[in-house]
């Protein structure tokens, strides 16, 4: 035995700008107090993404928000879209996220009023798959994204964690 310390080096999270998407909304269903928190479910009636590799539209149809407003103040997402590369590919994303503020902020939020995206946490964590050769590479990376709450729907600005 030597009393030599093994080093290792751990590499830094870098991430790469992806592409930004704007969601447009269709209404809300209210399902009401469950044993979980209170349930609701977005309609995703369309929207838009574009980046320097990507860029196209939200599928409508079945897509949704499936959104969980918890006991301890936070809401948490559960969304599945499909989008539509702007050259025909067909891209599932699927994402989970959390949305937390001080209750003032987050009930200004819920009346539809513009807040300061740096006056609340919104994060969310995408994760793509696809059939399409030319996009294949989704279908292995990890991705995070940072919301922002306008009066009409999210606005996400995703990056590609490297």
């Amino acid at each position: 035995r030597t009393n030599t310390k093994e080093v290792t080096t751990m590499a830094e999270l870098k991430s790469e700008f992806l592409f930004e998407m704007t969601i447009e909304l269709g209404g809300m269903q209210e399902l009401g107090q469950t044993p979980f928190g209170t349930r609701r479910i977005a309609v995703v009636a369309g929207g838009a993404f574009e980046g320097p590799r990507l860029r196209g539209k939200l599928v409508p149809g079945p897509v949704g928000d499936w959104l969980l407003a918890r006991a301890d103040g936070a809401l948490q997402l559960d969304v599945r879209a499909t989008l539509e590369a702007d050259d025909g590919a067909l891209i599932y994303m699927t994402y989970r996220g959390i949305r937390h503020g001080p209750a003032e902020v987050m009930d200004r939020l819920a009346r539809g009023e513009a807040v300061d995206p740096a006056a609340y946490y919104f994060r969310i964590a995408p994760f793509f798959e696809t059939g399409d050769e030319r996009y294949a590479w989704l279908n292995r990376i990890l991705a995070v994204g940072v919301g922002d709450r306008r009066p009409d729907g999210p606005i996400y600005r995703i990056y590609e964690i490297l």
